[in-house]
C-alpha cells in the first residue's frame, strides 16, 4: 500500500548528497588542504558512509545496489552480489541507512532515485514538483541475500540521517515530508516491531518556517533513560531543538529548543558502549568566533539559515544529552565544507567519523572518514 502523507508535493533537498556509487575520493587544493586533530587519523580512501558492523566483526557496506564486506578494516572489499535485481520502482542507491539488530538482521532504508522529480519556484518559494519515494529492504543472512522490499513512504524525503534499534528491539527510521501549504518540512519516523519486516509511521513534527530548507527537518535519534527516544532536529533558529517519544518513535511531543548551538546542517547521535552519547555536528560559528554569517538569500526563508559548515565539531554527554562537554574540532576544510555527519563504533571506544556531504573550497568533492578514540576526547 502506498502511504501518502503530507498532501500535494514533497521536496529532495539533498539528491546531490550522495552519488550512486561509492565515496568519492578527496580533492586537495595546494595551500588548502584540510586540517585534522592530532588524535585523528586518517581512514583508507572509500570506506562508505554505509559502512556497519556485523555480529562476527567484519564490516558490511552498501552502494550503487550491491552489498560487501571487508575483513580488514575497509583495506579490502568483497562484493557480495545485487541487493536487488528486478524492474523500478524500489531500487536500492547509496542514499541509505543500515542498521545490524543486535541478532544480526539487517535492516536498510534507502532512496529511489528511480522516481526522483524536483522543482521549486524561488520567486514565490513555493513547490512546484518534486518526487523521492524511500524503501526499506532486509538482510537474514549477512547481506548475501535480500527480502522483504516495501515502500516505506511515498513522497520526497530530503535526506535520510540516522536509524537506531532500542532495547526494546524496535527499529526507529528518520524520515522527513514537506508540508506543501507552509512550504517548510516536517519530520516523522518508521517504525518497525519486528526487525524491518512490516512498519509503521510515526505523527509529525513541525516548526514554524517558509523555504526549501526551513521547518524541522533532518534529525538524529538516541535512546535515552526508561525506554524514551530522542531525536534533534536540524532548524533555521541557529541551535538544534529536540523531542521525545515514550512509544517507540511513534508518537513525539515536548518539542523544544537545546542549549546547543548549531548551523543549519545535521548532526549525529552515537550512544557508545561506554554509556556516554556522542555528538558530531557543525556549530554556529568558527572557534573562537561570535559573529554569524546568514545566508545571502534572506528573503528565501521565513528564518534566515546560517550555513557555516567548515569546522566539524565532537562533544559528550553522560546525562542523555542534558549538558555537553566542552567541543573540540575534530576537522577543519579551508573554504569548504564538512557536513551531514554520520559515525559507528568500530570497536569500544573507537569511532570512525564520517560525513555525507563535503567539499573544498573548489567544490570538489572532499569526504570526510577518520578514526579516534574515546578516550582522547572526554574530559576527566
Amino acid at each position: 500500500m502506498r502511504i501518502r502523507l503530507a498532501a500535494g508535493v514533497r521536496t529532495a533537498l539533498l539528491v546531490g548528497l550522495v552519488s550512486s556509487g561509492w565515496p568519492a575520493q578527496a580533492a586537495e587544493t595546494p595551500g588548502e588542504q584540510r586540517w585534522l586533530h592530532p588524535k585523528c587519523e586518517a581512514l583508507p580512501q572509500g570506506i562508505s558512509p554505509t559502512t556497519i558492523v556485523l555480529p562476527d566483526g567484519n564490516l558490511l557496506a552498501v552502494g550503487n545496489n550491491v552489498a560487501r564486506t571487508s575483513k580488514d578494516d575497509g583495506k579490502t572489499w568483497q562484493d557480495l552480489g545485487k541487493i536487488y535485481d528486478g524492474d523500478k520502482p524500489g531500487i536500492p542507491s547509496s542514499a541509505a541507512q543500515l542498521i545490524c539488530t543486535r541478532d544480526g538482521v539487517i535492516v536498510m532504508t534507502y532512496m529511489d532515485m528511480s522516481t526522483y522529480k524536483w522543482k521549486w519556484d524561488d520567486a514565490k518559494h513555493v513547490p512546484i514538483d518534486a518526487e523521492l519515494d524511500v524503501w526499506a529492504i532486509r538482510s537474514l543472512d549477512g547481506g548475501k541475500t535480500w527480502v522483504d522490499r516495501q515502500l516505506l513512504m511515498d513522497g520526497y524525503c530530503g535526506a535520510l540521517i540516522d536509524m537506531i534499534e532500542t532495547k526494546s528491539g524496535h527499529v526507529v527510521a528518520q524520515l522527513q515530508d514537506l508540508y506543501v501549504k507552509g512550504a517548510r518540512h516536517v519530520t516523522l519516523c518508521g517504525v518497525s516491531a519486528d526487525k524491518g519486516k512490516t512498519w509503521k509511521l510515526s505523527n509529525l513534527v513541525d516548526l514554524p518556517g517558509r523555504g526549501h530548507h526551513d521547518g524541522a527537518l533532518e534529525v538524529t535519534l538516541a535512546e535515552v533513560a526508561n525506554g524514551r527516544v530522542m531525536m534533534l532536529i536540524r532548524t533555521n533558529f541557529d541551535r538544534f531543538w529536540k523531542a521525545y517519544s515514550d512509544d517507540h518513535g511513534l508518537t513525539w511531543q515536548q518539542l523544544q529548543p537545546t542549549d546547543v548551538a548549531a548551523s543549519t546542517s545535521p548532526g549525529y547521535l552515537l550512544r557508545l558502549k561506554s554509556g556516554r552519547l556522542a555528538l558530531i555536528w557543525n556549530r554556529l560559528c568558527p572557534e573562537g568566533e561570535t559573529k554569524i554569517s546568514r545566508s545571502p538569500n534572506i528573503n528565501a526563508y521565513a528564518n534566515a539559515p546560517t550555513w557555516y559548515r567548515a569546522e566539524l565539531s565532537l562533544a559528550f554527554s553522560t546525562d542523555d544529552a542534558q549538558t555537553w562537554s566542552k567541543p573540540v574540532v575534530i576537522a577543519r576544510q579551508p573554504g569548504g565544507q564538512l557536513a551531514y555527519p554520520c559515525a559507528i563504533e568500530r570497536r569500544p571506544g573507537e569511532l570512525w567519523v564520517f560525513t555525507r556531504f563535503s567539499f573544498d573550497r573548489a567544490r570538489k568533492p572532499a569526504p570526510l572518514a577518520v578514526r579516534l578514540k574515546e578516550a582522547d576526547f572526554v574530559s576527566n
